[in-house]
């Protein structure tokens, strides 16, 4: 049963895949954190389509998986990063993304936040902040028909216009005005998006925190919280405790989050993270043993799973998508590795490799059989002898 599984330099070494799954089962809601799961979509492997052409997503597997996740107590953060926006996800297949999955939460009860941006709108010279503001308001009003709770994503568009932190306070608090619901607000860092740099009016990022901050103070009755991806644990803390009393602090620290939900005396983190789309259910069991109050116990589980984590996130990070869902195939989620936008050649053999290796070892794969087979197939197709 030995796999023969390829290194960076051309050579390959030996690895016997694991037998036996981690017991993980449905549960309860979370009480302790609120945790959404960024969550990928399934392209349709059998439309004719091209990279650059409209996404063509399968509806079926792309919802089956957000009730896999709702099943293990966790919310779906929607049309997401993690959902390839911007990356092979169009806006007018997003807003039937939210549509979709909105009505599918409210059949089955489970948790949504959707991701609202500008993505419709690519930016050029002659790109104004009231052009900004309607594609940020077309896709709020989306959010909101749907019956989800919006998320406030960060707009490359606003980055490329935006003169100055006044621009941002007043893109931001025209839209908090008008939302009908608390809002969570997205800062994604450049590692993410690189065309986010410099977001909020400036690259230095105290500058940054302080205009951030700002919004925030300004709007307290429409900011329910805040989503942080800027992969720095202390600067999210230092952020965490300026927060004022009732905003919540959402991590997407895909490298960092098991120490910053567990959180410290002064204050924790909830979630909102993309690692959290192949590691649902043992998060999800994770949190609930810190539902008791057993915080060692929830590092127990948790932390031997940010291995995993900070290699499908190295560098260059965006492309942490392919191994997401490299390995939602492998465990049965899906029945192909196919992507929107033709992703899945995103990363190498011997890093996807390496991310098999890493889940197989964490238990993840519900039936190791499968994913072991699917993994000799790939060897395979690549020319190498498993």
């Amino acid at each position: 049963m030995t796999l023969h599984l390829p290194n960076p330099d051309g050579t390959l070494r030996a690895y016997e895949p694991r037998t036996e799954p981690m017991t993980m089962s449905g549960g309860s809601a979370l009480t302790s954190r609120t945790v959404f799961s960024a969550a990928h979509v399934v392209a349709d492997p059998y439309a004719d389509t091209s990279p650059d052409g409209p996404a063509a997503v399968d509806w079926d597997a792309t919802l089956a998986f957000r009730r896999h996740l709702w099943s293990h107590g966790l919310g779906v953060a929607e049309a997401m990063d993690t959902a390839q926006r911007g990356m092979g996800l169009d806006w007018p297949t997003a807003a039937e993304l939210i549509r979709r999955s909105a009505a599918e939460a409210r059949a089955t009860g489970g948790r949504i936040a959707c991701g609202v941006g500008t993505d419709q709108l690519t930016a050029t010279t002659g790109t104004g902040l009231a052009e900004v503001r309607s594609a940020y308001e077309e896709q709020l009003a989306v959010v909101e028909e749907s019956g989800a709770q919006a998320i406030l994503m960060a707009s490359r568009a606003l980055a490329a216009t935006a003169q100055g932190p006044d621009d941002y306070l007043e893109v931001y608090g025209h839209l908090l005005r008008q939302a009908t619901e608390p809002v969570i607000l997205h800062w994604l860092g450049p590692m993410f998006d690189p065309a986010l740099e410099g977001y909020w009016g400036s690259s230095d990022l105290d500058t940054a925190t302080d205009t951030f901050l700002e919004v925030i103070a300004a709007h307290l009755d429409k900011v329910d919280g805040i989503k942080v991806s800027l992969l720095d644990a202390r600067r999210e803390v230092d952020l965490r405790r300026r927060l004022p009393q009732g905003v919540r602090c959402y991590t997407g620290d895909d490298f960092n989050y098991p120490e910053l939900i567990a959180g410290d005396e002064q204050g924790f983190s909830h979630a909102l993270l993309g690692i959290f789309d192949p590691l649902g259910p043992l998060a999800a069991q994770a949190v609930r043993v810190l539902d008791t109050g057993d915080t060692e116990g929830f590092r127990a589980l948790l932390d031997p799973t940010v291995a995993l984590s900070r290699h499908l996130f190295q560098t260059p990070t965006r492309y942490y998508k392919t191994g997401v869902v490299f390995l939602a195939w492998l465990a049965g989620h899906q029945s192909h590795f196919t992507m929107v936008g033709g992703l899945q050649s995103a990363r190498s053999l011997p890093h996807l490799a390496r991310a098999y290796e890493l889940a197989d070892g964490l238990g993840l794969f519900p039936d190791p059989k499968l994913a072991e087979e699917r993994m000799r197939n790939l060897l395979a197709l690549y020319g190498v002898n498993a």
